[in-house]
């Protein structure tokens, strides 16, 4: 009996105190971590838009993350709590590149690490995968590129169609990608973000673009998100 009590005690009761010391540390850790990643994945990801929009997300969630950690940890009761509020919770934004995914599990493996009071192991973890992404990229060619926003519409009898424009496109800028598109018995408009290499590319664009399609309107514009 005594045994049965002592484990509802545990499943009911137990709560350690937590350190404000510790928390505050481990709150300045992560900034400083969140703030270096963040850096890196505006200057080394491949993605083509919201750079900027999505690295400022990652203090939050590695914050938020170490609170949860370092309230739950040492209740067995709030830890099956947790699991069962977090089962009601739905992630809607869609995570469109495998490479944010990458980021978002470093950003909740610091939260967790810390969160956990294992300091030393997350720097020492975090700053080994930094330098290495930071050495793929220094030793990747650099190129000379210019990220812009493409929009191309038409109308009437002459409107191109939807594959017709992103086969030019795939064909004549570097990198695309397809973030737009809206089709009407009148009109068609498509919007892509596009890298480009050359200037030259806008004008060949456009000349390919008029062979497929009359009343055509192009507009490229610059994305100050990068």
């Amino acid at each position: 009996m005594d045994k049965w009590n002592l484990f509802q005690r545990f499943l009911i009761t137990e709560n350690a105190q937590i350190s404000i010391v510790d928390f505050l540390i481990n709150t300045a850790i992560i900034l400083v971590l969140a703030l270096v990643l963040e850096f890196t994945y505006t200057r080394c990801a491949k993605s083509l838009s919201g750079r900027k929009t999505f690295a400022s997300n990652f203090f939050l969630v590695a914050f938020t993350t170490m609170l949860i950690i370092s309230i739950v940890k040492s209740s067995l009761a709030l830890s099956l709590g947790l699991v069962g509020a977090l089962s009601i919770v739905r992630f809607r934004s869609a995570i469109k590149e495998p490479e944010e995914l990458a980021y978002l599990f470093l950003t909740i493996s610091i939260g967790l690490g810390l969160g956990a009071n294992q300091r030393l192991v997350t720097i020492v973890g975090a700053l080994i995968l930094l330098a290495i992404v930071w050495a793929r990229h220094l030793s990747t060619p650099k190129r000379s590129k210019q990220n812009l926003y493409l929009t191309v519409s038409g109308m009437g009898d002459g409107k191109p169609s939807l594959e017709n424009v992103d086969e030019l496109v795939k064909n004549t800028f570097k990198a695309s990608k397809l973030v737009r598109y809206d089709e009407t018995s009148e009109n068609i408009e498509t919007s892509f973000w596009v890298e480009i290499k050359n200037p030259d590319d806008l004008q060949q664009f456009k000349n390919k673009l008029e062979t497929v399609g009359r009343e055509i309107r192009v507009s490229f514009v610059d994305n100050n998100s990068f």
